[in-house]
């Protein structure tokens, strides 16, 4: 892959299991600040996992999914967080 230019879907898949949302925007092919913004709001067309208060990172077999069937991967509602044991 250039710089310049998207990757391809094979490209992807050959991602790690998390890539950054600069990374998933370029993609997808939109602005790493337009993928922040649909993240913020809960709009984001793939999974997203939250690292903390101000690290998102998007999971990549979503982002295949996305690409590959055109359907968004909807998020888990906010009250299915993990409970520990």
């Amino acid at each position: 892959m250039t710089t310049n230019s998207a990757p391809t879907l094979d490209e992807i898949r050959g991602w790690p299991a998390t890539v950054s949302i600069t990374r998933a925007a370029s993609a997808l092919g939109c602005s790493k600040s337009h993928l922040y913004e649909l993240v913020r709001r809960g709009d984001c067309p793939v999974r997203t996992l939250r690292l903390g208060t101000g690290r998102a990172v998007i999971l990549t077999a979503s982002l295949v999914r996305l690409l590959e069937t055109g359907n968004p991967d909807p998020q888990p509602p906010a009250s299915s967080a993990l409970v520990a044991a």
